[in-house]
C-alpha cells in the first residue's frame, strides 16, 4: 500500500487490523520445560494427556472405603488404614479400611464412607451401608490418556500450566517470545524520580506499552526515550529496529516541526502500510515493515490513544506472532447512551458491572486521549461504530478489557 496523504481518505480500523495481521508473521517454536516461567506464551502444537487424571480410582474422602453389600449388618472390622500416597493394596471380604482423601483405593472395595457419618468400636466400622460407587473419583474422571489438554494456539495461564503439569508432559512446544523495543519520543519527557524543568513532564506511555507487551507475552528487549531531533530519533529506530521483532514508539507520528518519526522511517527504508485510521483515539497510528521483517508501529504521543491502540491493535499482532489467537471481544450492554461519532469510531473507556441483563458497561466521565488519570478507572473499552444519532442505553455492544 502506498503512502497516505494527510488528507486522503481514514482507513477503518477493522481494515487497519486485517492489513497489520496479514504483515505479521508467525515466530519460530521452541520445545521447553514445562515450568511456572511459560505463562504467558502460547502453545505451537497441540498438548495430549501423558497419564489419566486421576491415574487410579481415588478416595474423595477421608473416611472408610468397603463393599456395600458388606455393610448390610452395619458394622465390619477395619483391615487396614491408607494414605495418600500408599501403594494399593487388596481388600479383604467383609471388612474395611481406613482412607484419606487421594489415597488410592483398594482393589474390591466400591464405596467410601466419609469419617463424618461413621464411628468406630473396638476396632470395627459402624456405618449404614453408603451407595456403590459414593465419595469415589474414579480413574480417568478428569481426563483420559491421550485426550486433549491444550489446543495449539492456546495462551498458557496458570491453570493451564497446571493441567499440563498434572498430566505428566514435561515439555511443550511454543512460540518464541516476541522481541519488542519501545521508544517514548518528546524531548520534554522525563523518566520519573528525575526532578522536572520548567515545560517537561514524566513519561507514562514507555512504562504503559511495557507492561502491556509484557502482558502479551512479549520480551521487552529496549526502552528508551528520544528527544525531537531528526537524526537522533533515525538512530534510536535503527538500533531498535536491529533487534527487535517489533518496534513500538509513541508520539512523534504527525505531520509538525517537531514529528520526526515518519521522515526516520523513510531514511531506514521502512515500508509504510498506513498512516491514519477512522478511529477515536488514536486516529494517527502509523505501522509499517522494516526490511528485516521487523513491525514498527508509531502510535500517538497522547497516553490513553497509546494504551487503547495497543490494546485494539498490537495485542492481536503480538498473539498472531506467537501462533495465538486474536483476543476474543465480548459484548455487553451500555448502562446509559453514548453519542455516534460521524465519520470515526469511538473507543469510549467505561467500567463494568454486574447486572440482572448481564454485564453493562459505564463510561467513565471525560473521554479525552490526554486524561490517563481518568482512564486508569476503567476495565473495559466500548467499541462505538461512527454513525449517526447515538448507542442508546441497553444496546449490545462489543468492548475490549483492559489488561
Amino acid at each position: 500500500m502506498s503512502s497516505q496523504a494527510s488528507n486522503a481518505p481514514l482507513l477503518h480500523p477493522a481494515e487497519g487490523l486485517r492489513l497489520i495481521l496479514e504483515h505479521t508473521p508467525a515466530l519460530p517454536v521452541e520445545e521447553v520445560a514445562v515450568s511456572a516461567d511459560l505463562a504467558g506464551r502460547v502453545l505451537a502444537g497441540d498438548v495430549r494427556a501423558a497419564v489419566s487424571l486421576p491415574p487410579f480410582d481415588t478416595s474423595a474422602m477421608d473416611g472408610y472405603t468397603v463393599r456395600a453389600a458388606d455393610l448390610r449388618d452395619g458394622a465390619v472390622p477395619i483391615a487396614f488404614r491408607l494414605g495418600a500416597g500408599d501403594r494399593p493394596r487388596p481388600l479383604p471380604p467383609g471388612s474395611a479400611a481406613g482412607i484419606a482423601t487421594g489415597a488410592p483405593l483398594p482393589e474390591g472395595a466400591d464405596a467410601v464412607v466419609p469419617v463424618e457419618v461413621a464411628r468406630e468400636e473396638d476396632g470395627r466400622l459402624v456405618a449404614d451401608p453408603p451407595q456403590v460407587g459414593a465419595h469415589i473419583r474414579e480413574r480417568g474422571g478428569d481426563v483420559r490418556e491421550g485426550d486433549l489438554v491444550g489446543a495449539a494456539g492456546t495462551r498458557l495461564t496458570p491453570a493451564l500450566l497446571a493441567a499440563i503439569s498434572a498430566t505428566g508432559i514435561g515439555a511443550v512446544t511454543v512460540a518464541r517470545r516476541p522481541r519488542v523495543a519501545v521508544l517514548a519520543t518528546g524531548s520534554e519527557l522525563v523518566r520519573v524520580g528525575q526532578p522536572l524543568e520548567p515545560g517537561q513532564i514524566y513519561e507514562s506511555n514507555m512504562t504503559s506499552i511495557v507492561a502491556q507487551a509484557h502482558s502479551a507475552g512479549a520480551e521487552v528487549v529496549a526502552a528508551s526515550i528520544v528527544v525531537d531531533d531528526r537524526e537522533t530519533t533515525r538512530e534510536a529506530f535503527a538500533r531498535a529496529i536491529a533487534g527487535a521483532d517489533v518496534v513500538i514508539s509513541s508520539g512523534g507520528v504527525s505531520v509538525g516541526p517537531h514529528d520526526h518519526v515518519k521522515p526516520a522511517m523513510a531514511a531506514l527504508g521502512v515500508r509504510e502500510v498506513f498512516w491514519r485510521l477512522a478511529h477515536k483515539p488514536g486516529k494517527p497510528l502509523w505501522f509499517g515493515v522494516a526490511e528485516n521483517g521487523a513491525l514498527v508501529f508509531g502510535l500517538p504521543g497522547n497516553p490513553v490513544s497509546s494504551l487503547v491502540c495497543f490494546e485494539l491493535f498490537l495485542r492481536p499482532a503480538l498473539a498472531a506472532l506467537q501462533h495465538g489467537r486474536a483476543p476474543e471481544r465480548p459484548v455487553a450492554r451500555l448502562a446509559e447512551p453514548i453519542q455516534r461519532l460521524p465519520v470515526r469510531d469511538h473507543a469510549v473507556r467505561c467500567r463494568l458491572s454486574a447486572s440482572p441483563e448481564g454485564m453493562q458497561l459505564h463510561p467513565l466521565g471525560p473521554q479525552d486521549s490526554h486524561l490517563i488519570v481518568h482512564a486508569a478507572g476503567a476495565d473495559a473499552i466500548a467499541l462505538i461504530d461512527a454513525g449517526d444519532g447515538e448507542a442508546a442505553a441497553g444496546d449490545l455492544v462489543e468492548y475490549v478489557p483492559i489488561r
